[in-house]
């Protein structure tokens, strides 16, 4: 009887994980190279027997040992090859549009301890390439070719501000390396999805969302933040095949909800839910390196007291207006304020906030005291996607509130965003507000005391922009009838 293995492996020009995982034809890569290969082109001036060369992930050790990293590839060489394996470049012949994988020469004693050493025939079939090569090759490969300019990535992610690192091997310098022309093209490509990108991210929103669901099934008083956060890692391994998550888990409970970026080192997810306390859970599968980013509030026992409805309905009503104005076309700035212009509102209503109108709280910009991160940001390969702002655009706007925007341009279709308002009380920012003459005047100290310390509470959608409208992708309780009843039946 054929081993899962064996079974995987006998079907050449899909990533598949096998089950009932989704089988991802490699040919979604070959139509990204063809993508790449025509913006490039149609720039017009290229030379002939020019090539784009890309190097993937390498292997790595943990500090000074031979403990292994697990190895994930890097995003733009997934883009263009979908390859698992490490040490590897790619390249693409501009003119004809030919693929070529370098392959690692591997020592007889990885046939020992790590596999079968497969031969590049193998490379060729797997990942639907015209040709398979050695890394020893690359020098010789170019010469022979011809090579009048190799076009390389450099440039920076306008997210993180860190530079992605230029394709190099030992002879490069003997050609004519372009590190300009490449990067923003390349970013562009990423940026809008295809069919078959959008199905990946389509099938790991909905793998995410089980897991989501299960945690608020398993949750009890008492319960340790990860023990919830590894029922949620549990779920979309065992059932999905995502064996990486797409970033560390937020598993935050009580006043941890006010910790943005909880669930780092420092703070491993490790207190005790408690009766009474809310659930701010953000977490995100990953399936062929394609994210997603789910965020879902409950309260530890299942029932939300008035208070945590006030907090919850204000973000519920603030996500649910973006998405019903998001479409081609629509200027993330101009959603980022009517989500601080909806929390404002039920703020106002709720008498945290007093003393003045929505027009008098936007003119002070308190929407940035309690949600003081951006709406949202594009998702792709990566958890926060390159193209936030295009290349030689406007730098970031200085404004309160919107200086936090990951997205600075206008939704295109194809376009795969979050959308994650939310609504924290986090003391630091609230006693610079009640510092500040021009904002404290709108604080109702008094009602304000009844929230602090309870945390906060974000929404968080993965929503494909259409030419009229949107698809949010992952599908979970959002109400908070449907929260109450969902956990009710576990």
């Amino acid at each position: 009887m054929a081993s899962e293995n064996s079974l995987v492996d006998s079907i050449p020009g899909y990533f598949w994980m096998g089950n009932q995982t989704l089988k991802v034809p490699y040919s979604l890569h070959s139509e990204n190279r063809e993508r790449l290969v025509s913006r490039l082109t149609a720039e017009g001036n290229i030379a002939d027997h020019s090539f784009i060369l890309l190097q993937g992930g390498n292997a790595e050790t943990r500090y000074d040992t031979d403990t292994d990293r697990l190895f994930r590839q890097e995003s733009f060489f997934q883009w263009a090859f979908g390859v698992i394996e490490p040490d590897f470049y790619g390249a693409i012949e501009v003119q004809t549009g030919a693929s070529i994988l370098f392959i690692p020469e591997l020592p007889a004693s990885y046939g020992v301890w790590l596999g079968t050493i497969q031969p590049p025939s193998y490379f060729k079939a797997k990942y639907g390439v015209d040709e398979v090569r050695f890394t020893k090759d690359l020098e010789n490969f170019f010469a022979s070719k011809q090579t009048s300019t190799i076009f390389v990535i450099c440039g920076t992610n306008t997210d993180s501000n860190a530079t992605c690192k230029a394709a190099h091997f030992t002879g490069i310098e003997r050609f004519s390396v372009d590190k300009q022309r490449l990067f923003p093209h390349f970013v562009e490509c990423r940026l809008i999805k295809t069919e078959k990108e959008i199905e990946v991210m389509r099938y790991v929103a909905r793998v995410s969302s089980e897991a989501h669901k299960q945690v608020m099934r398993h949750i009890q008083p008492g319960m340790r933040e990860y023990q919830l956060e590894s029922v949620f890692l549990n779920h979309i391994y065992y059932t999905g095949g995502c064996r990486n998550p797409s970033y560390t888990c937020i598993c935050a409970t009580g006043p941890n909800g006010a910790i943005l970026h909880y669930g780092h080192a420092a703070a491993p997810n490790d207190r005790i839910a408690r009766d009474g306390d809310m659930c701010l859970f953000d977490m995100g599968g990953e399936y062929h390196c394609y994210c997603s980013d789910i965020t879902c509030c409950f309260p530890v026992n299942g029932v939300f007291s008035p208070d945590q409805k006030i907090v919850y309905n204000a973000v519920l009503d603030a996500q649910q207006s973006v998405e019903k104005r998001m479409k081609h076309g629509t200027k993330w700035s101009d959603m980022h304020r009517l989500a601080e212009a909806r929390i404002l509102s039920h703020l106002l209503d709720a008498g945290v906030l007093h003393n003045g109108t929505l027009a008098d709280l936007e003119n002070v910009y308190m929407g940035s005291v309690f949600m003081p991160h951006g709406l949202g940001h594009l998702l792709g390969l990566d958890t926060h996607d390159v193209g936030g702002y295009p290349v030689g655009a406007p730098e970031r706007s200085s404004l309160p509130g919107l200086n936090k925007l990951r997205l600075g341009r206008s939704l295109e279709a194809g376009m795969v965003v979050t959308v994650e308002p939310g609504l924290y009380f986090i003391d630091y920012l609230l006693d610079a507000a009640i510092n500040n003459p021009q904002q404290s005047k709108y604080i109702n100290v008094g009602v304000l005391k009844r929230f602090r310390g309870v945390g906060g509470v974000r929404l968080e959608d993965d929503v494909l922009v259409t030419r009229d409208g949107c698809e949010v992708l992952n599908q979970v309780p959002r109400t908070v009838e449907e929260v109450e009843t969902w956990m009710q039946k576990k």
